[in-house]
């Protein structure tokens, strides 16, 4: 149960902030005025590279073996399908709108960050490996 909190724990504290943060009618409201120079894409991308991030970390780690060597892919999944619901959601709010568009920006940056954390986990593992075998 405590690996469960300690890895899917983030996924689900971060959903529900991309969730309420999709509740409000004008999100631009409540977040700093810097993140207005950037387009609406690429603000989905970020936001979904972090949730990339987090569902392969649990994936890799909060698993079992088997799901573990299919990391990658279903973090990408996992987090292309909130996008869907997120986007279904954000055409029940008002003001909002529902775009295709933000769900592949949603994708793509869940890819990202699905493969970036995938990366540094592996170059973490092999310097690791590599002081090990270099001590005397």
């Amino acid at each position: 149960m405590v690996t469960f909190i300690r890895y899917w724990g983030p996924v689900c504290g971060y959903t529900g902030l991309i969730f309420f943060l999709s509740s409000q009618p004008h999100p631009e409201q409540d977040l700093p005025s810097f993140v207005s120079l950037f387009s609406d894409n690429v603000l989905h991308a970020i936001e979904y590279a972090v949730l990339g991030g987090l569902c392969y970390r649990a994936f890799h780690w909060g698993t079992n073996e088997s799901w573990r060597r299919r990391a990658v892919p279903l973090a990408i999944l996992l987090a292309s399908l909130y996008g869907i619901s997120d986007e279904v959601h954000q055409g029940f709010v008002p003001f909002r709108d529902s775009s295709w568009h933000d769900w592949l920006a949603d994708t793509i940056g869940a890819t990202i960050g699905a493969v970036v954390v995938r990366r540094i986990h592996s170059f973490w593992r092999t310097n690791s490996v590599r002081e090990v075998l270099d001590e005397p």
